[in-house]
């Protein structure tokens, strides 16, 4: 479920001609409207006195004197903030921008709850040309201070803030109060590691329209706000550059395998040749140097554990001690082991057991082939391998395997049957797909993970409550079950004393899609899938094997509607 909770944010001044017409074209959203007032003189706050008592759904902040219009945002800011808002939606009384693009934003910012999502205007001819000059230079002064082009146009005023980390900021910081304040506090939160989302917006300027920026007063105090600005990224030059050379959230599949050939054949020689407590305490050092030189998957780890404290405290579960990085790294060395030594016929089947063993039988023995659903929580590669060797369960598995060629190299070399019944999904064609449908109806199954986003297009996600805050799951893998008309299962495997436990689920038969609600019917399904895996990552929680900002923002096209 999204917990994000929106309210539009309308600063006033000035403008009581336009005001109901906006007013007007934003109560179709049904999203609670607060107006700030920042002392208006034309009859503006009477205008929105009145709209405040006539609308269950608009409400009035007035401001006993002028003080421009980012203090105005601000004061609405922290009046949404107490009452428990997440997102502000900024709204300009002027009615310049294209109120009719809100849907698209608000679904940027639900895919993107951490980020500032923003317009990126597009002007017509009657936009003043010295404006637009402006503009431009206020573009190269900010992407000098942000060392980024990532804030194709930080003065618009038609936005959604993350509330949170906007009151952490103007609760700390002195940000300008006028028209300086839209780049400031773009630029700042940048600073502070919020992403910026842009999204491309028609900008009128009507005919006679009233227009608050002061060529003198203003320009003035942007040009001291941005020498301001430069020298505080000198401060910041250091560490914007290392963030630079180490992004602090790559995609999964960018990111680069570590170690060796070699080095991974000698720690399996040493499992072969002295057994596993040799290899454990080889293990233990070599962990010990990627856990210090490997920032992103520490850090990225020490995150996802803090979520799972927290959500275990929510739930009053007690959980093991020990919880921390390293070990959770160690954890996933041992079963990287344990993928090469079930090839190998080191790990029998007897260490193998389903948590419901009649259940598994029964899916077994009804001859019908199927969907399993999987993550990177366990292991997986012991269902397939095991299923493989006893020639019981066949299952062709999708796979992105690029990132890990070292490692997948080292199991085609000790079972040249590990790299059978393998499909890559990054090559998944319609042709594919019919190869899959023709192998669940001859009664075999497909396993497919569905805990990262798709390769090459993170935008074909769907954001799910997972351990406390929305994530991107893929909708991929929910599609091709739907497309497969088939039972669907869950299937994750934990290590548990000593050996392994299958824990098996049906989830679907068939799953489907409808058409008319065909998003919201996925939404549902991916938010079925999160909380299964939730529960399971508080079951195991150093066995879910994703070193990487599980929760960063997601990129989507511009204007990309579901």
């Amino acid at each position: 479920m999204n917990s994000q909770r929106f309210c539009i944010v309308v600063p006033l001044y000035n403008h009581a001609v336009v005001l109901r017409g906006t007013i007007a074209r934003l109560l179709p959203f049904d999203i609670p409207i607060l107006i700030v007032d920042d002392g208006s003189t034309d009859g503006g706050v009477e205008i929105a006195r009145e709209l405040s008592s006539a609308l269950p759904s608009v409400d009035l902040v007035a401001l006993p004197v002028n003080r421009g219009k980012g203090f105005a945002v601000m004061a609405g800011m922290r009046e949404a903030h107490a009452r428990g808002y997440t997102h502000v939606v900024q709204v300009d009384a002027d009615g310049q921008h294209d109120i009719g693009k809100l849907g698209d934003l608000l679904a940027l910012s639900s895919s993107n709850p951490k980020a500032l999502v923003s317009g990126r205007p597009l002007f017509d001819h009657r936009a003043p040309v010295r404006r637009r000059l402006g503009r431009w230079a206020t573009h190269i002064w900010v992407w000098i201070e942000t060392l980024s082009t990532s804030i194709p146009d930080s003065m618009c005023g038609f936005r959604v803030y993350p509330l949170q980390a906007c009151v952490e900021l103007i609760d700390t910081v002195s940000l300008g109060h006028r028209m300086d304040f839209d780049i400031e506090i773009a630029v700042r939160l940048h600073w502070r590691g919020v992403p910026f989302v842009p999204l491309a917006i028609k900008v009128d300027y009507p005919d006679g329209g009233v227009s608050h920026f002061l060529p003198w007063r203003d320009n003035l105090l942007i040009s001291w706000l941005h020498t301001r600005l430069f020298f505080g990224m000198l401060l910041r030059l250091p560490a914007m550059l290392w963030r630079r050379v180490v992004p602090p959230s790559l995609h999964w599949s960018h990111v680069q395998e570590r170690g060796t050939v070699l080095g991974m054949r000698i720690l399996f020689a040493s499992y072969r040749f002295f057994g596993r407590a040799m290899f454990s305490a080889v293990l233990y050092v070599v962990i010990a140097y990627f856990y210090v030189t490997g920032r992103q998957a520490r850090q990225a780890s020490r995150a996802y554990l803090e979520r799972v404290r927290q959500t275990a405290a929510r739930r009053g579960r007690v959980l093991p001690d020990g919880l921390g990085p390293f070990r959770h790294m160690y954890c996933f060395g041992q079963s990287a082991l344990d993928k090469i030594a079930v090839w190998t016929g080191s790990i029998p089947v007897d260490k193998v057991r389903f948590a419901d063993s009649d259940f598994a039988a029964g899916v077994r023995d009804a001859g019908k082939g199927g969907i399993f659903i999987g993550s990177h929580l366990g292991n997986l590669e012991m269902c397939r391998a095991l299923a493989h060797k006893a020639d019981a369960l066949p299952i062709t598995t999708l796979v992105f395997s690029r990132h890990a060629e070292k490692f997948n190299r080292i199991i085609s070399e000790v079972n040249p049957d590990a790299t059978t019944n393998l499909i890559q999904v990054d090559t998944l064609t319609p042709a594919a797909l019919l190869r899959l449908q023709d192998r669940v109806a001859a009664g075999e199954f497909v396993a497919i993970v569905a805990d990262r986003t798709a390769v090459g297009n993170e935008s074909r996600s769907i954001m799910a409550e997972f351990l406390g805050e929305p994530a991107a799951f893929p909708e991929g893998a929910f599609i091709v079950a739907s497309l497969l008309r088939c039972p669907v299962y869950l299937l994750f495997c934990l290590s548990e004393n000593g050996g392994y436990t299958v824990h098996l689920e049906p989830f679907a038969d068939p799953l489907v899609l409808n058409r008319g609600n065909r998003s919201q019917c996925l939404r549902e399904v991916v938010e079925a899938y999160a909380a299964r895996l939730e529960h399971y990552c508080l079951e195991a929680p150093l066995q879910w094997f994703n070193f990487f900002d599980f929760w960063a923002p997601v990129a989507r096209h511009e204007g990309r509607s579901r």
